[in-house]
């Protein structure tokens, strides 16, 4: 299966909506998840679509920063493949891709969050070399 890995921008928030409401359950309106992307294009961050010819089926979200403990790294987030393309080694395909690509850009560490239930993802990121090196905390500041 030939899959394309495409960078997506602001113009691509109507495609990239119908994934994330799958990836969330639906927990956001459409009208909140266009506001944060737009936001989040503002900053550090990128976005891979993985398109089979003009279909995308899966993407990526990529923070970049500096931090003391990992130095120059990427932080994968809302990484979704749709559910009839899981299992075929997209997901295996995109961490080599996306992890050759930034070692030739000089970053030194891909890090990630996974949610507690989503536990084939934990298998995917263990074989994938990930260590798990604590937990991840939210506080809701707004009801």
């Amino acid at each position: 299966m030939a899959i394309e890995y495409r960078f997506l921008k602001v113009a691509n928030i109507p495609e990239i909506l119908p994934l994330m409401q799958a990836f969330t359950q639906y927990t956001y309106t459409d009208e909140v998840h266009e506001q944060r992307f737009k936001g989040m294009f503002q900053h550090e961050y990128d976005c891979v679509g993985f398109y089979e010819g003009d279909k995308l089926i899966g993407l990526c979200g990529l923070w970049y920063q500096t931090r003391h403990y990992s130095g120059k790294s990427c932080e994968l987030d809302h990484f979704y493949i749709i559910p009839e393309y899981q299992g075929k080694g997209l997901g295996t395909q995109f961490m080599d891709w996306i992890g050759n690509k930034l070692k030739a850009e000089g970053y030194e560490a891909l890090e990630l969050n996974a949610y507690k239930e989503n536990v084939a993802s934990h298998r995917l990121y263990a074989r994938e070399g990930f260590d798990h090196l604590g937990f991840h905390f939210v506080k809701r500041l707004r009801e």
